[in-house]
């Protein structure tokens, strides 16, 4: 249920943040409206091809739900990332070396002077 949640969340972000600047960039183009009808019509838009119920390849949404699988692959990445390091600083510390260690060194030590 959270991975649905959070799907949708990614989802958001990449069609209302991260696709309007890269459309715009390419000259205005909505990745969404990308399409190839399939019965040689002409349509002015996706809604208009849908309307028609005419047979498309729609690839500009294929796109957009591309993008937002590499999202939501890297910011799932990035969060199991950060809780490794959190881990690895937890067992970073050194712990105190074991009694029979200790005399084991000072026995060692002994013997060199």
């Amino acid at each position: 249920m959270f991975g649905a949640a959070f799907g949708t969340v990614v989802k958001s972000l990449v069609e209302n943040i991260v696709m309007p600047p890269v459309g715009k960039l390419m000259a205005d183009v909505d990745f969404g409206d990308l399409f190839i009808a399939l019965d040689g019509e002409k349509y002015a838009t996706l809604a208009a091809l849908e309307e028609a119920g005419a047979p498309a390849i729609k690839y500009g949404t294929f796109f957009n739900d591309v993008i937002g699988f590499v999202m939501l692959g890297f910011i799932i990445f990035m969060l199991v990332r950060a809780i490794t390091n959190m881990q690895k600083k937890e067992e970073a510390k050194p712990a105190a070396p074991a009694a029979d260690i200790v005399l084991l060194t000072e026995i060692r030590d002994s013997l060199k002077k």
